[in-house]
């Protein structure tokens, strides 16, 4: 049988995620309902993608007795009551990053799933490209030997986005693009920092606007990571180890190529059927299949995106940001 997605919201993230499923084969994957606050958005979308379901309220798609799971793609704030809402009624849950605002509200999320018995995932797309799982397989079988270095960086002109820039909305560099960065070193060494070092600068609203952060690890092993709102960067990211390096050189965070010691390795993405929001989002089709196969397992989170890696990465994100200064309503003292 296939399986039912509920999306829960209509907004630019969702779009492509919907693009993304009519990818994979409608036997295994249907999108059979939508939820946005707006109903005539939800209708719209509902058209444009050929759903059979359109609601006005989270709380009518957390009923819908024919949905499997629920992608949630609402802004960073909405995260926690969201997620709570789904989990609670037992429908697993393929929620967007961050998983919550700070480490406090993805420990409840985790709690709650866990206590409910109910799947839960982060919806850290980069994890399952083709290019990610050559590099996880190329990382196990020893082929860098020892590894001593990352570097990652993600930085684009977004400071015309309100999302990105105004704090209630949840906005600022690190939790929006940075975190693919401390996501990506956390997945390659696997532990927590000994030390964490962060320096950036803020915008008048109280968000990160750019910044960087060192990650020490024991063993004399680093991470560098670079993240801006503001500019343009490189957007490459690196792995060197003593025997060698393997680099993702461009759009580190949806990756198509690998160079594995100076061999480049090339993998590409299905076309789109329709417009996308945002670049190689064909790609979002690899976690929904990641998602299918945890639930046929039954499953209650992902081995590959764990819900410890996802309190790792949170709590990482909260130290950053307590050293460069920026303070959400959500954290407590």
């Amino acid at each position: 049988m296939a399986t039912r997605w509920g999306i829960c919201s209509a907004g630019k993230i969702s779009h492509d995620f919907l693009v993304a499923l009519k990818t994979l084969p409608a036997t295994e994957h249907q999108a059979v309902a939508i939820a946005a606050r707006d109903l005539a958005r939800a209708q719209d979308y509902a058209q444009k993608h050929g759903i059979p379901r359109a609601y006005g309220s989270y709380e009518e798609l957390a009923r819908d007795p024919d949905v499997d799971v629920v992608y949630v793609g609402v802004i960073h704030p909405e995260h926690l009551p969201v997620g709570q809402l789904f989990l609670g009624a037992g429908k697993p849950v393929l929620l967007e990053k961050p998983l919550g605002m700070n480490a406090a509200e993805v420990r409840e999320l985790v709690q709650l799933a866990r206590s409910r018995e109910v799947f839960l995932m982060e919806a850290y797309w980069t994890r399952f490209f083709p290019a990610s799982e050559r590099l996880h397989s190329l990382l196990s079988q020893g082929a860098l030997g020892e590894l001593n270095v990352v570097r990652a960086e993600f930085g684009a002109p977004l400071s015309g986005c309100p999302r990105i820039m105004q704090k209630e909305l949840g906005g600022g560099a690190l939790l929006d693009i940075g975190c693919y960065c401390v996501q990506f070193a956390t997945m390659v060494f696997g532990e927590r920092p000994e030390s964490i070092l962060a320096s950036g600068f803020l915008q008048p609203t109280g968000v990160d606007e750019t910044l960087s952060v060192i990650l020490n690890y024991r063993g004399k092993r680093q991470a560098v990571i670079t993240c801006s709102v503001l500019t343009w960067l490189p957007n490459q990211a690196a792995i060197s180890g003593t025997k060698g390096i393997i680099q993702l050189p461009s759009e580190m965070w949806s990756p198509t190529e690998l160079v594995v010691n100076g061999q480049h390795e090339e993998f590409s993405l299905p076309p789109p059927s329709q417009p996308l929001n945002f670049p190689k989002s064909t790609g979002l089709r690899y976690e929904a299949q990641h998602v299918r196969q945890c639930l046929l397992k039954g499953l209650k989170e992902s081995p590959m995106v764990s819900l410890a890696h996802s309190e790792l990465v949170a709590s990482i994100l909260d130290e950053v940001r307590r050293q460069v200064g920026v303070t959400y309503s959500q954290d407590r003292a």
